[in-house]
């Protein structure tokens, strides 16, 4: 089955353009001309469609993926005028940068399918293992640790784990709040990827915290005590008994 027959297109474009309408009132209305980073999202659900459309508003190029790009018109047209819809393949090939947001037992279909056109390009992984739903490819991935599963499974891509703590519904909300911005873990073995990603997460409207390689990526991994904490950065540092 090709990757753009994955269970992404299970997922309701109604739903996706619902959750990228609950960016703060008022927030970036009038879209810059895009100037960024072209950015491919693999996985246009709810959280996919949420952080591309965070990006979008911030001035990014962004191509929406989908089996059906039609589908995902809504989503498109509450993202704004720096985003449209393609294939996986077209948003693999467009993006210098990639956002992959797919249930994790389609991870290793990505990196066979697409891995060529994700070669040498950082790509934020918000995959997360589900034993219950990923079967065999998520039990691997929790006891190998997620991160370096993850790199496994996109040879040759710089993979930063990023956006997998947080709900859509929570990064919709949080985003370019007032006060101290909600913190997003990363980690990753290249640190110009990690500089990449940083810079995108500050995009979307949040801080990042490097935790560290790969390897530490399990320590905001579901379940892990980094997880679903939509504590400020500091709150963060301490959490995952990160250096101040």
């Amino acid at each position: 089955m090709p990757v753009s027959e994955v269970r992404i297109a299970r997922r309701s474009v109604f739903i996706l353009a619902g959750a990228a309408l609950l960016l703060p009132h008022g927030w970036a209305a009038t879209a810059q001309p895009a100037a960024g980073t072209r950015i491919g999202i693999i996985g246009s659900g709810r959280l996919g469609g949420t952080v591309g459309t965070l990006w979008a508003k911030a001035g990014h190029p962004v191509l929406f993926s989908s089996r059906h790009p039609e589908r995902l018109k809504e989503l498109v047209e509450a993202a704004g005028p720096n985003a449209k819809a393609g294939t996986p393949a077209e948003a693999a090939a467009f993006g210098e940068a990639l956002l992959v947001a797919v249930p994790y037992g389609a991870l290793p279909q990505v990196g066979q399918e697409l891995g060529g056109a994700l070669r040498g390009k950082v790509v934020l992984d918000a995959c997360n293992a589900v034993v219950t739903r990923d079967g065999a490819v998520g039990q691997a991935a929790i006891e190998r640790g997620i991160g370096l599963a993850s790199a496994e499974h996109l040879p040759g891509a710089r993979v930063v784990r990023a956006f997998n703590t947080l709900g859509s519904r929570v990064l919709a909300e949080g985003a370019h709040r007032a006060g101290a911005p909600i913190a997003i873990p990363i980690a990753g073995d290249d640190a110009a990827a990690l500089e990449t990603a940083a810079a995108l997460v500050r995009d979307a409207g949040f801080d990042p915290v490097v935790v560290g390689p790969l390897s530490r990526a399990s320590d905001f991994a579901m379940g892990a005590r980094g997880y679903g904490q939509a504590v400020t950065a500091p709150e963060l540092r301490r959490i995952l008994d990160l250096p101040s």
